[in-house]
């Protein structure tokens, strides 16, 4: 009954977690509420998107699962922003959620160092008020660790909205947790309440899609995951349909408010302001006639559709209506009705960057009880707490990514120095480094460490450094290659459509062109041209956020030098322009000795040591 990590919950965060700990040696319980739910899909039947898909990538290159269960489980996979820089591209599949769950169930299983037990986690084991040894479940079962891990999802005192209906769940018809955010709080953990909510699911074989737009997969597919055969890789895919809400279905919706939990005050937690809910665009873009839906297949047997923008929370009989008021809908039969569903979460700013609890210790926290939203963002946080978890028992350095390295350090970092008061979603518009932190590079800047952590194996890890290898050499050589204005160079442009050069120019700055592809590179570099395809891709992406990365990479390494600035003892924040009162009262209390002390303290942004070290420069110059 003694473990080193004890994982609660085995959503996304938990299998991720407990897989970590497991991996790198530890003794590792998962309790989970119902063993059958292991890695359920709770709403929409798709992993990664804009952003999203950066997080699996990174998460994959780490040693994480998802990325291999995605392209397991995948129906269809596509590639968002395809016409956009590779930086804001976002890799996204639907996945069959049956097959997905019971993947992830059969690899939690067959993990070595991991158990799993179905139970409801009641209560913390604490000694000395403040140092959690363990927990005790509903069955009065008691189970010491070192460290423990709670990924409790929506289960915390959840509650299920449908219309005037309201019922204590955790997910629709399954128990919630009711005991154990009552604890957080008597701990002294900042504990809140939010909301999301999910559409209504719909019988295939009732609905009537030649009146909508069919949406197919790439057809060239990418996996997700860097350690899957990219040439083998040759899914079964399936499309998804689009369809759109009309003026009758607003107007149902709009004569049916003041029966919306959102609007009646039933409901007191805030949703996400990325996902609304139907009744909630409806209400606040009045001026748009219509709404984009899609439909989508929860399964690669597509006898069940998710309506992917139809998030709801209205009665039964109001959802009945908007939905038959939908072209393609009109007979459609429903099989589960949408829902809104409140639950506790914790305050992330009470967290460290290790995922620990400020206030307790040996207790991490991961996923949406630290106020995020998504499967991506959960798994990244849960492979992270456990990552850090081991090594707190090793007595190692923590593991924390920067925001330079990766956008899973930039969820983090968000978290805990900024906090939330709404479910918070990863977007590229949060990374001030995207141009590095490209998706199809995340092996490149990853999977060292998941090596050294013991989560990615030796053959992997070859393979990334001769790719690295590969990139370096071929970008170096365009580096130092010149193109001159000679006859024949100016033919072979000509020949492929590309503008000429009245100078010498770099190749690497040729071939940087966004007109440039695969095969003008092959007409420009024949040396090349006999490269694995993916590899020349990769090499196309590098020159033409060559220049651009050589700017980042300065600014990085600028802002590393500020970081190791020294914050002498006597220096004042007292007066300091753009420093806000809260601020203020927080370096004062911390007196961090360095700009990197500081900038690990909740609520200290980016903006506010760039005035601190603006005005450390100028006090050292007056001593």
């Amino acid at each position: 009954m003694n473990y080193d990590v004890i994982v609660v919950g085995g959503g996304h965060a938990g299998i991720e977690a407990s897989l970590a700990s497991a991996r790198m040696g530890k003794k590792t319980l998962l309790i989970t509420m119902l063993v059958e739910q292991i890695g359920a899909a709770s709403c929409n039947p798709a992993i990664g998107g804009l952003a999203k898909g950066h997080l699996v990538r990174e998460l994959d290159a780490l040693g994480g699962e998802m990325g291999l269960c995605t392209d397991a489980t995948g129906i269809q996979f596509r590639i968002l922003n395809a016409s956009k820089g590779a930086a804001v591209q976002g890799s996204r599949a639907q996945i069959d959620m049956d097959k997905y769950r019971e993947y992830m169930r059969k690899v939690c299983h067959n993990t070595q160092n991991l158990e799993v037990y179905q139970d409801e986690v009641t209560e913390l084991l604490v000694k000395n008020t403040n140092e959690v040894y363990g927990v005790k479940t509903k069955l009065t079962e008691e189970f010491t660790s070192k460290k423990v891990i709670l990924t409790t999802g929506t289960f915390m005192r959840g509650l299920v909205h449908i219309g005037e209906n309201k019922y204590d769940a955790g997910r629709a018809w399954e128990l919630p947790s009711t005991t154990l955010s009552l604890q957080l709080k008597e701990l002294g953990l900042n504990v809140g309440r939010l909301k999301t909510g999910t559409p209504a699911r719909l019988d295939g074989n009732s609905i009537d899609f030649s009146s909508m737009d069919m949406h197919g997969g790439d057809v060239n597919p990418a996996p997700f995951s860097f350690r899957t055969n990219k040439l083998e890789f040759k899914p079964t895919q399936y499309p998804c349909y689009i369809t759109y809400t009309n003026e009758k279905t607003h107007e149902i919706i709009s004569s049916n408010f003041y029966r919306a939990p959102l609007f009646t005050g039933q409901i007191e937690g805030l949703g996400p302001r990325y996902c609304p809910s139907i009744e909630d665009k409806v209400n606040r873009f009045a001026e748009r006639d219509r709404h984009q839906l899609f439909l989508e297949p929860q399964t690669a047997m597509c006898t069940e559709y998710y309506i992917n923008g139809m998030s709801s929370s209205l009665p039964i009989d109001v959802q009945k209506q908007m939905i038959h008021s939908v072209a393609g809908l009109e007979n459609a039969k429903i099989i589960r009705y949408g829902y809104a569903i409140e639950y506790d979460y914790v305050d992330p700013t009470e967290l460290q960057h290790t995922l620990e609890t400020k206030k307790v210790k040996n207790l991490y926290h991961a996923g949406q009880i630290n106020a995020t939203t998504g499967y991506e963002e959960a798994a990244a946080q849960g492979l992270m707490a456990g990552i850090n978890a081991c090594l707190a028992i090793d007595e190692k350095e923590p593991f924390i990514l920067r925001r330079d390295e990766a956008y899973i350090g930039v969820l983090i970092d968000d978290l805990v120095t900024k906090g939330t008061n709404e479910p918070y979603r990863m977007f590229t518009s949060r990374a001030e480094y995207r141009l590095l932190l490209r998706e199809e590079n995340a092996d490149l800047r990853l999977s060292s460490y998941g090596h050294d952590l013991g989560l990615i194996d030796d053959e992997t890890i070859a393979k990334v450094e001769n790719k690295r290898k590969t990139l370096s050499d071929a970008i170096e050589f365009m580096a130092n290659e010149w193109i001159t204005s000679k006859k024949e160079n100016l033919e072979l442009l000509e020949s492929i459509g590309e503008e000429k050069i009245n100078d010498k120019v770099l190749l690497v700055d040729l071939i940087g062109r966004n007109s440039i592809d695969a095969a003008k590179f092959d007409k420009l570099v024949p040396s090349y041209s006999s490269m694995d395809e993916y590899i020349k891709e990769q090499i196309i992406i590098e020159a033409k956020y060559y220049r651009y990365i050589q700017k980042q990479q300065k600014q990085i390494e600028k802002m590393k030098k500020m970081l190791k600035a020294s914050i002498p003892d006597d220096f004042s924040y007292r007066g300091l322009p753009g420093l806000s009162n809260e601020v203020i009262e927080k370096l004062e209390k911390h007196r961090p000795p360095t700009l990197f002390n500081a900038s690990l303290i909740s609520g200290i942004t980016p903006a506010a040591l760039d005035i601190i070290h603006l005005n450390l420069n100028m006090f050292c110059k007056k001593r």
